[in-house]
């Protein structure tokens, strides 16, 4: 099976991809196109994975710009390969052609990023902890350093868990309340004391406060197709033991 590859047309002409799970060589529980080392996938297959995804990027596999996500607002800046390292972060930037900047998600936002007049470009991990903490603005600020404009950056979120399978407690909502009353609004009642959360409408919200060019998202649900998308809530629903991670990429 061919790679999947969901595209924006408002990152063009800057190559970029949010690849779905099709067309991988993992199998069982993580059937498809894993790219997660963090995951108990083999580790022969997840590097075919990756070899896979940079052929289609047209990079060398180590030119796959990573970080080591902890829903976390840091953004790292890179200007190279990073030789086996990955230091602890939840957003990549950089000015440098030929680098290939990759988020791994299972359900979070993955946000591409790109002011194609500064030839800057960002990569970002989003769930909600990192979101409300500031990651998206971090990017932004990041990219901001290496010349380019808000006004002119776009950014694209890509596959994630909608509003209608994301169940929460009155917790998790008293904790976007406390940032500000008006986050009330990505709520909705569910049952019993449950309510659902969207995420990407949150992020989104978040861009564009922060003063961004434009932003849109793909409106994918990973939790609600598990023919293409890997999902951290739907796997743990169905008590599997681990699950695959998607990757998110976009190059100078």
């Amino acid at each position: 099976m061919t790679l999947e590859i969901l595209t924006s047309d408002i990152l063009s002409p800057v190559r970029h991809g949010f690849f779905s799970r099709r067309g991988g060589a993992s199998s069982g529980i993580f059937s498809g196109l894993n790219c997660g080392h963090g995951s108990s996938d083999q580790t022969e297959a997840v590097a075919l994975n990756r070899r896979r995804v940079a052929d289609a990027m047209e990079v060398a596999p180590d030119a796959l710009i990573g970080v080591h996500q902890v829903h976390s607002p840091t953004a790292l800046t890179v200007e190279g390969p990073q030789n086996g390292e990955k230091p602890k972060a939840d957003a990549v930037v950089t000015a440098t052609p030929g680098l290939a900047l990759t988020i791994l998600t299972a359900d979070c936002q993955p946000v591409l990023f790109a002011d194609t007049e500064a030839q800057v470009i960002g990569a970002a991990h989003a769930g909600w902890r990192g979101a409300l903490d500031g990651v998206l603005e971090g990017t932004l600020n990041a990219m901001e350093t290496l010349g380019a404009k808000r006004e002119n950056i776009r950014a694209v979120i890509g596959p994630t868990i909608s509003q209608r399978a994301y169940e929460v407690g009155p917790d998790f909502m008293d904790e976007f309340i406390a940032e500000s009353p008006d986050n009330s609004r990505f709520f909705a009642n569910g049952q019993d004391d449950r309510l659902q959360f969207d995420l990407p409408a949150f992020g989104l919200h978040r861009l564009r406060q922060a003063g961004i060019g434009q932003a849109e998202w793909t409106r994918h649900c990973t939790y609600s197709d598990p023919e293409r998308f890997y999902s951290y809530r739907r796997s743990t629903h169905a008590k599997e033991a681990d699950y695959g991670r998607l990757i998110s990429v976009i190059k100078l």
